[in-house]
């Protein structure tokens, strides 16, 4: 399961942003104007789709416009360039982290900056909503907008539906001195009205069918067809922490005066209660008074939406695996108004700038195509102020491979695109007797139902559902790490000088050997009680991950890791660090059997009996070294340990 994001950017953006030293975007380019005073153009703020084929005339001058204007701050280029200094162990400059004060008074946006913006701002009629140490946010008419940023408002066929863009790209004025970073929400795709709302209730209920394992292997299905010349095992009932922990290394270590914050839409009315009993029946170190904490918005927008009572189960396994894997860690869930990208950005900011935790786990994203660069830059601003904090930010890659089958073009997620945070891949995992590592493989599932007959398995290995999100990024450059590991067809996949690929690492994300977690649901009755079921998805791999890495920080002595990418590929090769995760780890075909509730819930509504074939990830492929669907593997016992003393 992982939870997508509004998709509030839907231009497909094909321009590379810059290397990392230099930030996501050009900060301004000069421009002289004929009719006027010279202007900097604010790069990335018209969409692709926005073409004057799809042009549908100028929009209304009475029209409303809500944007946000993003502050370059004092020194946008030293930002990136500290971030990756204090990132690189091979730096000087290695773990001298600021204060969010520091970093503030040494890269943020001045009060005379601040002043500047605003003051254009209003002498074009905007009207000033909310200001933050990031952004200026404004409201007002199209005409406003227009003056504002030297551009015209123009509404735009896209599909079946007709949304307002800029007509040119925007710009601001030169005399700001470079003081914008960028502007959002010129364009309005899509467009839905804010108001008050209140959190629905839980989720209807959701069950597994047995039969189960306890372990990978534990049970076969000795009276179903066999698959790849050999009986099958039925699918586990869902791995926990006791055997997750021993998979990646944990050893004598439980992530001890270590801060994770999470961060994903809305809040689980019922989180603190589901936390408990879930840590209680399993064996997990029971939550200490204060332990678990929650950062929350005043007011909830657009919960239909984004289906509000979704991410209820989001938050739910994030906390409870993180919990499992490092149980003694401090965790913060920190819950956006919505899913659309503001939103969320706030949330993340709120991390950063009270410094709330050094590892933040993010189960959500898009498609690269539905971001555009004003917004991957507002991103990796927050991302690098982050990193010069020693804040690290883990990001799951994707639960659709490589995005052909879901959305029709071969692309990988955002903001794990990003080469300012890592992307965690996944894997299938078996554990096996005595809670022992076996093997993993890249997450691919390929489902065949068993035959009317049941004699055989029907189009056996059948059609791709689902698989660890990864590929190249069209759009980012390849990031110094990355370089000399990530193998040079993949990096020049879509740019002969080399992009960024995804994921970084990895971790336990297939269904079929996913994770037990427990939440409060709704029953037919209406009742709402405590149910367990089993999940998986990248969203299980990112928290996982961040546990890990919180392992990994108390073991060098509680010493801030930070943006970890340039620690990972570091250790890339050495011995005993990583496991090198390949699709076909025995030699021979994986495959699990499944027997699911038609309806969900129980056999009332009839059995469903499949096989599900492990590591077939679309067209990608885990291999041998670096690969897109496990990124440089997951951790091995040798990973935890690596970071003692260093």
């Amino acid at each position: 399961m992982r939870s997508n994001r509004a998709k509030t950017r839907a231009g497909v953006s094909m321009a590379a942003t810059l290397p990392m030293i230099a930030g996501a975007l050009a900060l301004g380019i000069p421009a002289a104007h004929a009719d006027g005073p010279a202007r900097n153009a604010l790069t990335g703020t018209r969409p692709l789709w926005a073409t004057a084929k799809a042009d549908k005339g100028a929009a209304a001058h009475s029209a409303r416009v809500n944007a946000r204007v993003y502050l370059a701050g004092r020194d946008a280029a030293g930002l990136a360039a500290y971030a990756k200094a204090v990132s690189d162990p091979a730096s000087p400059l290695y773990g001298k982290h600021l204060s969010a004060k520091q970093a503030q008074a040494r890269f943020g946006a001045t009060k005379a900056q601040v002043t500047a913006v605003k003051s254009w701002l209003k002498s074009a009629g905007l009207t000033v909503t909310g200001v933050t140490a990031h952004y200026v946010a404004v409201s007002g008419d199209v005409a406003a907008a227009e003056k504002a940023f030297g551009t015209q408002l123009h509404n735009y066929a896209k599909g079946k539906r007709t949304y307002r863009a800029p007509a040119k790209t925007a710009s601001a004025p030169a005399s700001l001195k470079g003081a914008v970073l960028t502007v959002s929400g010129l364009d309005n795709a899509p467009h839905k009205s804010d108001h008050d709302e209140q959190l629905p209730p839980p989720d209807a209920v959701f069950k597994n069918a047995g039969p189960f394992s306890s372990y990978f292997g534990s049970n076969t299905a000795s009276s179903l067809p066999d698959a790849y010349g050999h009986k099958i095992p039925y699918a586990i009932q869902g791995y926990t922490g006791k055997q997750l922990r021993p998979a990646y290394g944990a050893g004598k270590y439980t992530g001890k005066h270590v801060r994770i914050a999470i961060t994903d839409a809305y809040a689980s009315p019922t989180i603190a209660f589901d936390a408990a009993s879930y840590a209680k029946k399993h064996g997990d170190a029971a939550w200490k008074t204060g332990q678990l904490h929650q950062v929350l918005p005043a007011d909830y927008t657009k919960t239909e939406e984004c289906g509000a009572s979704g991410w209820y189960g989001e938050e739910t396994l994030d906390v409870e695996a993180v919990h499992a894997v490092a149980p003694n860690a401090d965790v913060t869930y920190v819950g956006a108004a919505s899913c659309y990208d503001d939103d969320l950005l706030d949330s993340l900011s709120k991390v950063v700038d009270n410094h709330l935790a050094d590892i933040v786990s993010n189960s959500w994203g898009d498609v690269e195509g539905n971001q555009t660069p004003d917004l991957a830059a507002a991103y990796d601003q927050v991302f690098q102020f982050g990193a010069v904090q020693g804040i690290g930010f883990y990001f799951s890659s994707g639960d659709d491979g490589d995005q052909v089958a879901a959305s029709g073009v071969k692309q990988v997620d955002t903001p794990a695109n990003s080469a300012w945070v890592t992307a965690v891949g996944g894997t299938s995992l078996a554990v096996g007797k005595g809670d022992t590592y076996q093997w993993e493989t890249g997450w691919g599932t390929r489902k065949a139902n068993l035959s009317a007959d049941g004699k055989s398995w029907d189009a056996f290995p059948g059609a791709f559902t689902s698989g660890a999100g990864g590929g190249t990024s069209k759009t980012v450059p390849q990031p110094y790490y990355q370089q000399g590991i990530v193998p040079k067809k993949l990096a020049t996949a879509n740019n002969k000088a080399g992009n960024r690929v995804v994921p970084d690492i990895a971790a336990i994300a297939d269904p079929n050997t996913g994770f037990l977690v427990g939440q409060t649901q709704t029953f037919p009755d209406g009742t709402q009680r405590y149910s367990e079921y089993r999940i998986g998805g990248t969203s299980l791999a990112a928290p996982v991950i961040a546990a890990v890495q919180a392992l990994a920080q108390e073991a060098r002595g509680g010493k801030a890791i930070g943006f970890a990418n340039p620690s990972i590929y570091q250790r890339y090769g050495k011995k005993g660090v990583f496991h090198d995760v390949t699709d076909n780890p025995t030699g021979s075909g994986l495959a699990v059997a499944r027997t699911d509730f038609v309806n969900g819930l129980d056999a009332s509504g009839g059995l469903a009996t499949s096989v599900r074939s492990l590591g077939k990830d679309s067209s990608l492929h885990a291999v041998k070294g670096y690969d897109d669907v496990t990124g440089v593997g997951s951790p091995a016992n040798g990973y935890v340990q690596s970071y003692q003393g260093h």
